[in-house]
């Protein structure tokens, strides 16, 4: 039986809003996936279920109704790694949640109906657990008393747990579940995001589970910077915009000197000059850093905005470098 139908003979009977959330229990046990290209979306509620019903057999159009559970797509990108969830929002509706509706000690598709699914654009760790790009379903597994376990199975065309394997897996992260806030419908959010890192949660009733995702954002940078420069040789702008990205993150100040000396060779402007007055600073080398300096605030144009918006600063950096250098 495909999805479609499974979801309508559940609204038939009356059977979705409970029902949605299991399709099977599945034993819990421990590269990259493919993507789930046709996923589906759920319809109906149990007041519309006749109506779905008939139109699943007879081919006639079906109404535009809500959905029980809503889909829901939430993303983020940290660094240059773009992270989604795709899943489905079950409510509370007054129920026992933890233990009862979600019981302990099985495999939970951690939203309802399809599998919930996670994709990572490029290499990340899970609470230091590397994974490798690509889309996968997420699970959950739920325990009374000890950590629960966020699951990365390979396989993404499951309605929920139905058929699950855990052959399949390919990570699981421990998690310690914390205390929330009421939370109606499950959420998955993202928090503490920063250029390399955040953490991804999931709130739903009194709970909420989280884990850390990091991304090796400098070792990316510097590849695509390298590759850059090899694509469009010559170019002191994209050379200067290198060197600045190493300064203002402290990284290989080697390779940032070669970058700018380069980028002074091809085109003596105060920018470049401001760049490697910071990048001497660093090393403090302040007495050659306010030579930088005196010179690109003689080169600047005081018809450049971008040169009117950082006078100031260079101003400032005279006056500190030339207490430090003397």
């Amino acid at each position: 039986m495909n999805f479609r139908s499974r979801r309508l003979l559940l609204a038939c009977f009356g059977l979705w809003a409970g029902s949605a959330l299991f399709s099977s229990t599945a034993t819990y046990a421990q590269q990259a996936p493919a993507a789930d290209t046709t996923r589906q979306k759920s319809i109906g509620t149990p007041a519309q279920a006749p109506a779905a019903l008939a139109s699943a057999t007879t081919g006639q159009p079906q109404l535009p109704l809500p959905q029980a559970s809503p889909h829901a797509v939430i993303a983020q990108t940290l660094g240059l790694t773009d992270v989604t969830v795709d899943y489905h929002s079950p409510a509370v509706r007054s129920r026992a949640v933890w233990g009862a509706l979600v019981p302990y000690n099985q495999v939970w598709r951690a939203g309802a109906n399809e599998n919930t699914l996670i994709t990572f654009s490029r290499p990340v760790k899970l609470n230091g657990k590397d994974v490798a790009a690509g889309q996968y379903s997420l699970y959950v597994y739920p325990r009374a008393d000890s950590e629960w376990d966020f699951i990365l199975n390979r396989v993404t065309t499951h309605w929920g747990t139905e058929n699950y394997d855990p052959k399949d897996d390919v990570v699981h992260v421990p998690v310690l579940p914390e205390k929330a806030n009421f939370q109606e419908t499950l959420l998955y959010w993202f928090s503490e995001v920063k250029p390399a890192s955040g953490r991804l949660n999931l709130t739903w009733e009194r709970r909420t589970l989280s884990m850390l995702i990091e991304t090796d954002v400098q070792t990316q940078v510097l590849a695509g910077i390298a590759q850059t420069l090899t694509q469009h040789p010559g170019n002191w702008q994209l050379l200067a915009q290198a060197a600045d990205y190493l300064v203002q993150n402290n990284l290989q100040p080697e390779l940032a000197l070669r970058y700018i000396n380069e980028s002074l060779r091809l085109n003596d402007a105060y920018a470049n000059n401001w760049i490697k007055a910071q990048l001497l600073a660093s090393q403090q080398d302040y007495t050659t850093a306010l030579i930088y300096t005196r010179k690109a605030l003689k080169l600047g144009s005081k018809d450049d905005d971008d040169f009117k918006n950082q006078q100031a600063t260079m101003r400032v950096a005279l006056t500190e470098w030339q207490a430090k250098a003397y």
